[in-house]
């Protein structure tokens, strides 16, 4: 009887579990959306630091050698080419990160970022990617 009534209590337990997020998603999809969003963003990979600091670092380290080394381990696998134009040391590749809305021009032959924006930019303005 006691084993009985332990299995019931288990199984009532792990069925409460599992149905809890069940209702909140039901009243208010957008809520439990948020609330992914908002932990996604402010979650830290292994390297132990937000996408928003990450930006913050690639943006002081611009123009100097190793920002190329940096955007790799940072954004590895998730920037798109988008386009190629004149400046660094001859030409510079345009990267877009998707999931952050950013475009970064990237030197190849020096291994340097040279410029760093908010939105999909197929082409930097000259003076910025000298």
């Amino acid at each position: 009887m006691k084993f009985a009534s332990s299995l019931l209590a288990t199984v009532a337990l792990a069925g409460l579990v599992t149905v809890w997020d069940a209702p909140l998603s039901f009243v208010n999809p957008s809520l439990v959306q948020a609330s992914a969003q908002e932990t996604k963003q402010n979650m830290k990979d292994v390297t132990g630091l937000t996408t928003q600091q990450k930006i913050d670092m690639l943006t002081k380290s611009k123009g100097k050698f190793g920002s190329g080394d940096q955007l790799r381990r940072y954004f590895f696998g998730d920037l798109e080419p988008i386009a190629v134009q004149p400046g660094g040391a001859g030409m510079v590749v345009n990267l877009y990160n998707k999931a952050n809305d950013i475009t970064i021009s990237y030197c190849a032959t020096y291994g340097v970022i040279v410029a760093l924006k908010k939105g999909k930019i197929t082409a930097f303005a000259p003076n910025e990617v000298k």
